[in-house]
């Protein structure tokens, strides 16, 4: 576990010094980001701007800029990607406009349609909700309280699930793979 460690910080300490964020600020748009990945299949990215550091010492902690911290297990780590947006093309609103088939996080899938005026609807539970573009990403709030994300990670997309009362910022409840049925250009 030590040296699993030492390898994370090492790499870590280099994309952070030889990255773009180190040499100079990056332009408007770019974003240098860190993608966490567990055992149980869940992934959290972060932003490399809001990171001020990532303790893997017992028990492991993200401290934030803004002050906040999160707690992590080192254990529950099977790999951390690096990942800078200056070399992927900026995807926009129009983007996630469509009919998407997400799963429920129990192995069935059921329906997300985003529509271009911001409404969402679903195939089961609570049908209806509204959506909103933010940063890169797809933010729809269901009326029965829970919100999704539909997030470009890599080259394929992911749903992820909050429950009430929880942030996008949050650990999610689940997280499946997501597939637009009838995609558009960017």
């Amino acid at each position: 576990m030590r040296y699993f460690i030492r390898v994370v910080v090492c790499l870590l300490g280099a994309f952070l010094w030889c990255g773009p964020a180190s040499a100079m600020p990056a332009p408007a748009g770019s974003r240098n980001s860190v993608v966490i990945v567990f055992k149980d299949g869940h992934k959290q990215s972060l932003d490399l701007a809001d990171v001020v550091r990532i303790d893997f010492k017992a028990p492991g902690t993200i401290v934030f800029k803004d002050g906040h911290q999160q707690s992590i297990s080192g254990a529950d780590i099977v790999r951390i990607e690096f990942v800078s947006s200056a070399s992927v093309p900026p995807i926009g609103r129009n983007h996630f406009v469509g009919r998407w088939e997400v799963g429920e996080g129990n192995g069935r899938d059921f329906f997300i349609t985003l529509d271009p005026n911001g409404e969402a609807k679903k195939s089961i539970g609570a049908s209806h909700g509204t959506w909103a573009f933010v940063d890169g990403e797809a933010r729809i709030s269901w009326d029965d309280g829970w919100h999704d994300a539909i997030r470009k990670v890599g080259s394929k997309h992911e749903k992820f699930a909050f429950e009430p009362g929880k942030s996008f910022s949050d650990t999610p409840a689940n997280v499946t793979n997501a597939r637009n049925t009838e995609p558009r250009p960017i």
